[in-house]
């Protein structure tokens, strides 16, 4: 049996941690990683959530045991370090 992960509540750090480089409605530029996406709520949900308007790559993102960790805070280390090993140099 498929064990099916869901966000946890309160997280937001898949919209945080990550850069996105499609535009967001009210970043048409996307977003820088460590930058807080402008569609995620007081509550760390997502305002776009289900939507047409969405990013692909926010839609493509799914929580996986790997990614989540066990806090909020292993998240974000997670995000950053495949931010860093999948960013270009300049």
């Amino acid at each position: 049996m498929n064990h099916v992960l869901t966000c946890r509540p309160a997280c937001g750090a898949c919209c945080v941690a990550p850069s996105i480089t499609s535009p967001i409605p009210g970043m048409p530029q996307g977003k820088p990683a460590g930058v807080r996406c402008i569609q995620l709520l007081d509550d760390n949900r997502c305002a776009l959530f289900g939507k047409p308007e969405r990013p692909a790559f926010c839609g493509g993102l799914r929580p996986s045991e790997e990614m989540c960790g066990d806090s909020r805070e292993q998240a974000i280390l997670w995000l950053n370090a495949i931010e860093k090993a999948t960013t270009p140099f300049s």
